[in-house]
């Protein structure tokens, strides 16, 4: 991959990470950059959190731009974002992992029916 063409793709997840923290935030989601410190006996990861009335994405901040993305379009799968603005390649990521998230029994199993 030529430089001028890696430039344009880091480019390009660079606005697509700042489209999906932006969505985020309009759905009332606080959306952290953070060092997460990994102590001996548990392991911390980048993702969905809720700290009393607050929900947050808290993400690493040493995580390459493309898990960054993951991190949001899976946390943002799951949400209603009929009423927000994404690119068209942006809500295809979206969609792709909500529609991967479905229940295949209708939802009933979760209910117990």
């Amino acid at each position: 991959m030529t430089s001028a063409k890696a430039q344009r793709e880091l480019a390009a997840q660079q606005s697509l990470l700042d489209e999906l923290k932006a969505a985020a935030e309009r759905l009332g989601l606080q959306v952290r950059e953070e060092r997460l410190l990994r102590e001996v006996g548990y392991r911390v990861r980048s993702g969905g959190c809720r700290l009393r009335q607050s929900e947050l994405i808290f993400l690493e901040r040493g995580l390459p731009v493309s898990a960054q993305i993951e991190v949001l379009v899976d946390e943002l799968a799951g949400r209603p974002l009929d009423d927000i603005y994404l690119s068209p390649a942006a809500r295809a990521l979206v969609d792709r992992v909500a529609t991967r998230e479905l229940p295949r029994d209708g939802g009933r199993e979760a209910h117990g029916g």
